[in-house]
């Protein structure tokens, strides 16, 4: 048991820093969780540690409670680290005695508390709005699936997108930005850096690459090694260098075996959920009509932050293709759409196919340039099958100046700049 003298210290503290937290960009992720605020369900907020959770949280406050009474607490304290269900008595007439009878709860890396999930659902039956944030994926999801079924709604928090970036560099966009000379080469300028810099908050903001070296090497030592209690830590962190140097690459576990020299498939299942679970990595099946083929065929990989990957030490200007690829699938799942590649019929490889939340589908190639007319031959191609096996009438190509309409038989190729998509 914790000492109460200790829950008073650590939720004191805690709330003080909250509440004079020094502001930051506005998540976009923040106009979700406005359409969550009124409604009774658990608002789960998750994603990779320091990826901004806590200031979600933060803003929400700002937004929607600057003048009502809530409970707040960060469970990442390290004066909490025994805490138990054993505790939540406790900490509940703490909150009361220091702020009175209230019936809203900010729980913060919730998934440091073992069986926390009863003690929320146990509040949530008394009637509480509770937000909480986790980051990790796999606790998360079995707990809330097991305990918390229909009782919540999700919102995953990624890196800044390129809005947000703009923003924390004090850049506004002007309407029709993208025909002004000026203003288009300062935007392109800055996609250049954040092509590379990725959206981390604290690079962003401070540009000391310590920092994602140290945030790379938390979350591989605190939130895998040490919840996994694993033993051969050089084949984990072989398998995590693998995959940030060939994000977007396909895969199969016997694959990243002989790659790896990890000793059996096994191993290799477990360490890529690991790296999963922690938000590091994220991986995407092949789209088939057939849930037997898809789960079968070899899948493609992606990593959380192109800056990220860029602090481990490899060379962006010999990758520049696949950081335009990784970059284009963060934007896909940060508009929440569902993302898998596509193989034709004649095995050409189309980059993403997506089902978007209107209900349409989109075929997607990726490509930094279309100026090598082979390359535009091959990226027209591939999509021209995909558009008539999957009977759609429009795709895209997203590159980094080119900007055009094709007609085909089978439909429209849309290629548009990159910049101009993030920002559409």
């Amino acid at each position: 048991m914790i000492e109460r003298r200790i829950l008073k210290e650590v939720i004191i503290e805690q709330r003080d820093s909250i509440e004079n937290a020094e502001k930051w960009v506005e998540r976009e992720a923040l106009e979700s969780v406005s359409d969550y605020v009124s409604l009774p369900h658990i608002v789960v907020i998750s994603g990779m540690r320091r990826v901004g959770k806590s200031t979600l949280l933060k803003q929400i406050i700002d937004k929607f409670y600057a003048d009502k009474s809530f409970y707040f607490i960060d469970f990442e304290d390290e004066r909490l680290v025994d805490f138990e269900l054993n505790d939540s008595n406790n900490l509940k007439e703490v909150f009361i005695e220091l702020y009175g009878k209230c019936d809203t709860f900010f729980f913060d890396e919730i998934q440091n508390v073992k069986n926390w999930e009863r003690f929320v659902r146990r509040l949530f039956d008394l009637g509480s709005k509770i937000f909480l944030t986790g980051s990790n994926a796999s606790l998360l999801e079995r707990e809330i699936s097991t305990k918390l079924t229909g009782r919540y709604l999700h919102v995953e928090l990624l890196p800044f997108s390129f809005t947000e970036y703009l923003t924390m560099k004090g850049t506004e966009l002007t309407n029709k930005w993208h025909i002004k000379t000026e203003k288009r080469a300062e935007i392109n300028a800055l996609f250049n850096k954040y092509l590379v810099e990725g959206g981390m908050p604290e690079f962003i903001k401070y540009e000391k690459p310590d920092i994602l070296e140290r945030l790379y090497k938390d979350v591989i030592f605190r939130d895998i090694v040490a919840r996994y209690h694993i033993k051969n830590v050089k084949s984990l962190r072989e398998l995590a260098l693998y995959i940030f140097s060939n994000a977007g690459s396909l895969f199969t576990f016997s694959s990243l075996k002989r790659a790896t020299n990890i000793g059996n498939i096994n191993s290799v299942k477990e360490y890529l959920s690991y790296l999963e679970e922690s938000f590091l990595i994220f991986v995407i099946k092949g789209y088939n009509y057939s849930l037997k083929n898809q789960n079968l065929n070899p899948k493609k990989v992606y990593v959380i932050d192109n800056g990220l990957r860029n602090s481990i030490g490899f060379s962006f200007s010999a990758n520049r293709g696949q950081y335009f690829e990784n970059l284009v699938f963060l934007e896909l799942k940060r508009r929440e759409e569902e993302i898998f590649y596509y193989k034709t019929g004649n095995e050409k490889e189309i980059d993403f196919y997506v089902r978007r939340k209107k209900g349409n589908t989109l075929l997607i190639q990726v490509s930094t340039s279309l100026q090598d007319k082979k390359v535009e031959k091959r990226e027209i191609s591939a999509l021209i099958e995909g558009m008539k096996e999957l009977k759609l009438k429009e795709s895209t190509i997203i590159t980094e100046d080119d900007e055009k309409n094709i007609d085909t038989d089978n439909g429209k190729i849309k290629v548009i700049p990159i910049t101009k998509w993030l920002l559409n």
